[in-house]
């Protein structure tokens, strides 16, 4: 199968891509380097050093046997571009990493919240657009984040994108249907995935595209058994106040003898995945297309739940770490409990990672490997909102 990755340089992305490659599918990876250049932005590298593309993709050559191909476009302004890959290359499936992922990112200011619209929706636009354009037969995977449900307290199992519900029409007389989930989206980083949602919905109705819309939980980890092949091939470790996830935070403060961080009363439940089961849920959907005329594939791409203060008293205990409670930069519930379904990954095979004190300490030894590059000014969360 030959699989376009978009935004194949990220956290989630690279991992993906060389997965996908390992199991013998045709891979292209399409990224403009955001990322890398929000790091110069921001004075914030990842932990792990990154190498060069053409510096990782050599190293894959190597160890792998197997050529993975590369184009540097921005898929919020390069439409014509995209549009001649797609020509050329024919892809079976595109995987949709390509957009500004992170919450806090998105309302540092007024510029990034325009800059998060901007990338996120036009790119999305952009993609369905080309495909509709070039009228082939292309299974669209997007990544999308759980947040698009809202993170209070539901009172009930939060189903897979559709909600069913009973309107009365007349008295005693009531009728079923479904309807996407009602967005509640926390950040405008939320907001654009929300849009993004009602997207697929338009172009799979009105141009019978087919679309797998999965929403991720938070990622913990950073290694895979293609990364961990050659340090060259080392994924990103993010652990500042923007893009790093709480989990892999909580370890690299652990690390270098920083307090965990915990906002509020860390009564935040979120959901988590292992970035290995996120690969491997790229992989499942990818090789399990919704068929023609189906309406938007959506699942959870989540494996377990936990509250943040529970996280950081685990984490504390591993390490011996101090637990600090600072003021919760975010507007959001100071309690909520999550209940997930993700029945349909695990009916496709999906064997979860769950938290296991082995791995995280496999976590914690990486940290550990390279905390003389972190900078500590980096670790607290500036991003208010």
């Amino acid at each position: 199968m030959k699989v376009i990755v978009l935004g194949g340089d990220g956290f989630c992305g690279w991992p993906t891509a060389l997965h996908l490659s390992k199991l013998g599918h045709d891979i292209i990876i399409v990224d403009n380097f955001a990322r890398r250049n929000a790091d110069i932005e921001l004075g914030a590298e990842s932990l792990t050093p990154i190498q060069p593309m053409d510096v990782r993709l050599k190293a894959w050559k190597e160890v792998s046997g197997k050529d993975i191909s590369f184009h540097n476009l921005d898929l919020a302004r390069d439409y014509a571009e995209f549009v001649a890959l797609l020509n050329t290359t024919k892809p079976d499936s595109i995987v949709h990493f390509a957009e500004q992922r992170a919450a806090p990112y998105s309302m540092k200011s007024p510029r990034h919240k325009r800059y998060t619209v901007d990338n996120n929706l036009n790119a999305t636009n952009n993609v369905c657009a080309a495909i509709a354009e070039t009228g082939q037969d292309i299974h669209l995977v997007h990544l999308g984040t759980m947040g698009v449900y809202g993170y209070g307290t539901s009172g009930m199992k939060i189903p897979e994108g559709y909600l069913k519900v009973k309107v009365e029409v007349a008295p005693g007389q009531e009728v079923e249907t479904e309807i996407l989930y009602p967005a509640n989206p926390g950040s405008i980083y939320h907001m654009t995935k929300t849009q993004d949602a009602l997207f697929f919905h338009f172009y799979n109705k009105n141009d019978a595209m087919k679309i797998t819309d999965l929403h991720q939980g938070i990622v913990w980890g950073t290694q895979t058994a293609e990364t961990r092949l050659d340090e060259r091939l080392s994924n990103r470790f993010d652990y500042d106040g923007d893009y790093g996830t709480v989990l892999n935070r909580f370890l690299m403060q652990a690390a270098v003898g920083y307090p965990l961080t915990v906002h509020g009363t860390g009564g935040q439940t979120r959901a988590f995945i292992n970035i290995q089961d996120t690969v491997r849920c790229i992989q499942l959907a990818v090789e399990n297309p919704p068929q023609s005329g189906e309406r938007v594939n959506i699942l959870n791409q989540m494996t377990e739940t936990h509250r943040v203060r529970d996280l950081a008293e685990m984490i504390a205990g591993m390490t011996g770490a101090q637990v600090s409670y600072v003021d919760n930069p975010r507007k959001e519930a100071a309690e909520n409990e999550l209940n997930v379904l993700n029945d349909r990954f695990l009916a496709l095979g999906l064997d979860p990672i769950t938290l296991d004190e082995g791995l995280l300490k496999e976590i914690a030894e990486t940290a550990g490997k390279y905390k003389d590059r972190a900078d500590l000014s980096k670790i607290p969360a500036l991003s208010k909102w």
